[in-house]
């Protein structure tokens, strides 16, 4: 199946770009955004990890840019990747937590919340600004039977996972293309299971947990095709990859790289995720066996000639796991961060940014800008040479990116609902207010911490400065009220 329709061909030959310059004289710059799924701040070399093996990401951060104080949009996937397409923050934004509209299990693939119809995404700004866009991997922003599929949200051709949940199984029956199921090799098995055999150190009696076609090689393939066959035209490929959330399942090939690496014991799993009887090589090799084919990519890039006019980026959509086998203080995965996943602490919401430009962002640099996933719609604006939308959140970092400082004191904001009783966050400056509890009582104290002295979140140091707290109390306040009543918090009962 052709990656892109002839109405969108003939489109790219006679749009005109207009209201901004691009950066380049010359055609406007592809753009690759990857993004990781619960990789935490210090799980790449370039960011201190010493135990998992990163070499083309580590590559690509001394060819390019690494950013230090960049933010996902929230703990969890759907309403991360939500402001990621929005350039709205959870301040104001459509989807604010993980809401499953089918259920647990969900054998319809109805899928999460799902995006608005008509709801104005970094890909339908891109396809206006005539580049071909593309999303291959983990969607989870609106179920097959819903208007939040990406081919109703900005993107010309989507090849992966509609449905989170079932992108907890890297060996699926299936996956979707566009609207269409594509079949793999695979048997039907649930990837929420404890171990049912009779030795757990046997390998052969996990052979069960696996299949043929592991899903983040046929999306990376997938990946090589559109970049090929869109050769010729400005796209945008978006890779939200599946790695490394658990379940805990790699090919041998890969589990084989760290043959003898770890002193481990067998994780058994449990109703929540399938279990591994080597569970630390195995999530280091999906981290690897990721970055394999990371370098696959760039290395197409080179072949094809696209390398020098394409910004390749690299994040993740929310820091380390907290269940699944997988053991975050072994790894160091949040480079000594407070929290994991589901945390508005550093941990949970700080992650690696790697940008590489050649010619416009020197090589072997560093940014701490400030910056979060609701500045990559404007950055991609600037980029692409067009407006972007003047009602949305976000800042343009190609400021940053080209070697200028702005960290302004703006505010950045967050909430989550799905831990901590309701948690809300902002960033302002050198400051971190962290509220808990909010679902229960509106007045909850705000933790106060000074993240230029203390960045790991240890010392409270809300009653030195209150007029700061007011600050940040003021933004907690400007929250909009959600259309969806259990993403609110408890009212003041004023006005």
């Amino acid at each position: 199946e052709p990656h892109m329709t002839m109405p969108r061909i003939l489109a790219l030959g006679i749009l005109v770009i207009g209201g901004c310059t691009p950066v380049t004289d010359t055609n406007p710059p592809n753009i690759v955004y990857m993004l990781a799924d619960d990789l935490g701040y210090g799980e790449l070399g370039s960011y201190g990890q010493s135990l998992i093996r990163t070499p083309n990401l580590d590559r690509l951060a001394a060819d390019g840019m690494r950013f230090t104080q960049h933010y996902s949009g929230s703990p969890v996937c759907a309403p991360s990747r939500g402001t990621l397409l929005t350039g709205l923050s959870t301040l104001r934004s459509q989807i604010r937590d993980n809401y499953e509209v089918g259920g647990y299990p969900d054998p319809e693939e109805l899928g999460q919340m799902p995006l608005d119809s008509g709801t104005y995404t970094i890909g339908t700004m891109l396809q206006d600004a005539g580049y071909v866009t593309g999303a291959i991997g983990k969607w989870g922003l609106g179920g097959r039977e819903s208007l939040g599929q990406p081919r109703f949200q900005g993107f010309d051709y989507f090849f992966g996972y509609l449905d989170q949940q079932l992108a907890h199984n890297f060996y699926p029956t299936h996956l979707w293309r566009n609207g269409s199921r594509v079949d793999l090799d695979n048997e039907y098995f649930s990837a929420h299971q404890r171990f049912e055999g009779t030795d757990p150190t046997d390998p052969e009696q996990y052979k069960r947990y696996q299949g043929n076609d592991y899903s983040l090689d046929v999306m990376a393939d997938d990946a090589l095709r559109f970049i090929e066959e869109n050769r010729d035209h400005p796209f945008f490929l978006y890779l939200p990859f599946t790695i490394p959330h658990v379940a805990l399942q790699v090919p041998d090939s890969s589990l084989a790289q760290y043959d003898g690496a770890f002193e481990e014991e067998p994780y058994l799993g449990d109703p929540t995720y399938l279990p591994h009887h080597r569970p630390l090589s195995a999530y280091a090799g999906m981290i690897t066996r990721m970055d394999d084919h990371i370098g696959r990519i760039l290395d197409h890039l080179d072949e094809l000639g696209l390398a020098e006019n394409t910004v390749v980026m690299f994040a993740s959509d929310n820091g380390t796991t907290y269940t699944g086998g997988v053991d975050a203080e072994f790894f160091e995965s949040t480079a000594g961060l407070r929290g994991l996943k589901g945390s508005l602490y550093e941990g949970g919401i700080r992650v690696p940014l790697i940008a590489r430009w050649p010619g416009h962002i020197e090589a072997g640099t560093e940014s701490d800008e400030v910056s979060a996933f609701w500045d990559m719609m404007p950055t991609f604006a600037d980029i692409a040479g067009v407006e972007a939308p003047a009602d949305i959140d976000g800042t343009s970092i190609l400021p940053a990116l080209l070697g200028e400082q702005r960290n302004d004191d703006r505010s950045l904001y967050w909430e989550y609902h799905g831990l901590w009783n309701g948690a809300q966050a902002v960033r302002v400056g050198q400051w971190k207010g962290v509220r808990l509890g909010v679902h229960e009582d509106p007045h909850a104290p705000i933790e106060l911490y000074d993240l230029e002295a203390d960045p790991f979140e240890t010392s409270d140091i809300a009653d030195r400065y209150p007029g700061v707290v007011e600050q940040i109390r003021a933004v907690m306040d400007s929250r909009t009220e959600s259309d969806h009543k259990p993403w609110n918090f408890a009212s003041t009962g004023e006005g």
